[in-house]
């Protein structure tokens, strides 16, 4: 059975060469960089070298990059840290945020230690900036943090985070934007945008799982989250994921090399996918912004609601082809889709979510088109 993978929103395939570079540092290099031996100098350097590299890729200083375990670890780091330690009282964010930062929101409203303002969304996702700006208006001075994801990761609408992040300096707030879908795949100049906190996960642009980085620009002033050591420039205690970091490093350098190569040659899946769709099953509709201003990875599609959706995603599964119903990172729950029921509390039918790689060819999405068909019933199954 031909398998195919249309689920890199959720992870990526590993890049060969990011293995290439972890290796040494699983067999030979594994001293604690901490040390002050030869083994430890071996891996502080490499840690620095990699912090170095990504630095200089998205134009920020090497202190500004702090090393975590992933997207979720650093999201929380800025919400929970900045109203311990920065004086926040006002956390603005929207609705369909990824869970680490929606979650940890809540649960600091619900503690009484930030108001939490949601703001309200156009129909295709975007934040609506009008309002937006009447929440900054009506707690000006009072320390707010705005949260808001650069694409969304089950439907791929995106933000303009200059237009955004002018906005929140107008007003005095600070701005965080989880970039966890779109790291590696856009380019970052951070002495020019104005954020001042950004996430990242490596396993999202063909690096390892289980490493990340937080952007914390210079004077921003927050305090470690996890404390037990002096590692990460006394921002992150706990010994360093080397080889980790060394993947994340490397698969970022992989990702810059021919960024806008990758960034055609996926929108070209995307846009043929959605039109074999319409061709092959004219009902179908698209969450979010399925235009070439949206997340070029992702596309969410709304299958007809004529009870052979119910069971799509299984079919799919035992078809070869792995995609997902919304984040794969809720997917072992029994909780449907907080981004589609926020935005759509009354669409019927099934939702995919299918999301793209440069790995992905047209034979594979023409194959997954064909799939379709048959379980629509669409053609004839083959004997």
């Amino acid at each position: 059975m031909k398998r195919i993978y249309f689920d890199n929103a959720a992870t990526t395939p590993m890049a060969p060469e990011v293995v290439d570079a972890m290796l040494p540092f699983m067999r030979e290099h594994f001293g604690n960089p901490s040390a002050i031996h030869a083994f430890g100098r071996t891996t502080r350097a490499a840690v620095e070298k990699a912090r170095r590299s990504v630095a200089a890729l998205l134009n920020c200083a090497p202190g500004e990059i702090i090393f975590t375990s992933g997207g979720t670890e650093a999201d929380n780091m800025v919400l929970n840290c900045a109203v311990r330690d920065l004086g926040i009282k006002h956390i603005i964010s929207s609705p369909i945020e990824h869970h680490a930062v929606e979650l940890t929101a809540e649960e600091l409203g619900k503690h009484g230690t930030a108001t939490i303002h949601w703001v309200r969304l156009e129909a295709d996702g975007k934040p609506d900036q009008v309002h937006l700006e009447e929440l900054l208006k009506a707690t000006k001075g009072e320390g707010v943090l705005v949260s808001l994801m650069h694409a969304n990761n089950e439907i791929g609408t995106c933000i303009d985070l200059t237009a955004i992040g002018n906005l929140c300096r107008k007003y005095g707030a600070l701005f965080h934007s989880d970039t966890v879908q779109t790291m590696g795949h856009y380019r970052f100049d951070l002495q020019a945008l104005p954020v001042d906190f950004i996430t990242c996960a490596a396993h999202k642009f063909h690096g390892p799982k289980g490493i990340g980085f937080l952007y914390m620009r210079t004077g921003a002033g927050l305090k470690p989250l996890i404390l037990g050591g002096a590692q990460e420039r006394n921002m992150r205690a706990g010994t360093e994921n080397i080889y980790g970091i060394v993947g994340l490093a490397k698969a970022m350098e992989l990702a810059y090399e021919d960024l806008e190569a990758h960034h055609i040659h996926v929108q070209g899946l995307k846009d043929l996918m959605k039109s074999k769709l319409q061709e092959a099953i004219p009902e179908v509709t698209f969450n979010g912004d399925p235009s070439s201003n949206s997340l070029y990875t992702v596309l969410s599609v709304c299958f007809p609601d004529d009870g052979k959706g119910e069971m799509l995603i299984y079919n799919m599964d035992i078809e070869g082809i792995a995609c997902s119903g919304g984040s794969a990172c809720s997917s072992g729950s029994n909780k449907g889709s907080h981004v589609l029921a926020a935005l759509y509390p009354e669409r019927p039918g099934a939702n995919i979510r299918f999301s793209f790689s440069r790995y992905n060819t047209t034979e594979e999405v023409e194959h997954v088109v064909d799939v379709l068909k048959r379980v629509f019933q669409i053609v004839p199954a083959k004997a």
